[in-house]
Formats: structure tokens, sequence, C-alpha cells
């Protein structure tokens, strides 16, 4: 590659500013796992037909194997690992976990980030509703019940979580 096929971008991840040197054809995908070493962030297919890399961008959940790095400067990401750690985690992370909604778990980053998307835009949302957040995310081992359930859950938790008026 030659000097001119960098750039450098600022990108907020996770709430934290990076200043990074990119070339023009990495993904996002590249460089959340390969330089800001956040594997929560899976690479699956790499053609957007699968959701294991669902991130969220500026809250909206994109497919990181898609969206070139340079598409990115400027913008707030958040991948799993920004929604909680194993001593504070997210409700709808500790649902997935009450509620067996990982099996494997390879896919269940990026279905706890389009559900985030979802309850974040819609707290009380309808089964159907939920499949619909959750339909660019695939489950091969065929987890769909529990991760709907799970979904349901956290909906609740975050419900008896909100101050009453």
């Amino acid at each position: 590659m030659t000097a001119s096929s960098k750039a450098t971008i600022t990108l907020t991840v996770n709430h934290q500013a990076h200043r990074l040197e990119v070339e023009h054809p990495w993904t996002l995908l590249h460089v959340l796992r390969d330089l800001l070493d956040l594997t929560g962030t899976k690479r699956g297919c790499d053609r957007a037909e699968c959701g294991a890399c669902t991130v969220l961008l500026d809250g909206v959940p994109v497919y990181a194997c898609q969206m070139l790095a340079l598409q990115v400067g400027g913008r707030a990401v958040v991948t799993i690992e920004g929604l909680g750690d194993v001593q504070h985690l997210d409700p709808l992370q500790q649902a997935f976990l009450d509620n067996d909604g990982a099996q494997c778990g390879y896919c269940t980053p990026g279905f706890v980030l389009s559900a985030k998307a979802l309850l974040d835009q819609n707290p009380d949302p309808t089964e159907l509703e939920i499949r619909r957040a959750l339909s660019g995310n695939l489950c091969r081992c065929n987890a769909y019940g529990r991760i709907i359930e799970s979904v349901k859950a956290a909906a609740q938790l975050l419900s008896e979580a909100q101050p009453r008026p």
C-alpha cells in the first residue's frame, strides 16, 4: 500500500475517542477486532447476511463487515463491550443469561445490540416487533425462542427499573 491509501480518522467507540490511521479498504469490523482488540464483534459471513458483526452506529444497528472505516469517522460506535462488564451487566445482557438466550454465544453480541436498538426506541415491543428487529441476525443453534424470551424479559426488567410517576 502506498502512503496515499491511508487516512487518519477519529472514531468514538464505547464512549472513548480513538485517532486511527486506516487503509482505505479496511472495514469497521477489521478496525474493531484487529486494531482495537474488541473481539466481541464477530466475523461471520463477511457479506451482511448473518448479523454476527452487528454494532450500533449512532444508535442504529449496522453490519460492521460492510461499513468502511472511513465511513464512520467522527461517529459513535457501540460494541457489546460497551454495554456492560462482568461486574455490571446491562439488563439486556442479564436477560440473555437468565433466559439462556445465548446457546453457543457466537451470534449473541449481534442479537443483543439489535435488541438494544429496539428497546431504546420502543421499550415495550410486541413479539412481532422483536422478531422484525432481530430479523437481520441468524442463530445457527436455533435458539430463537430463548432469544425472543430474553428480549421480552429485558423489556420487563427495564420497565420495572423506570421511575413511576
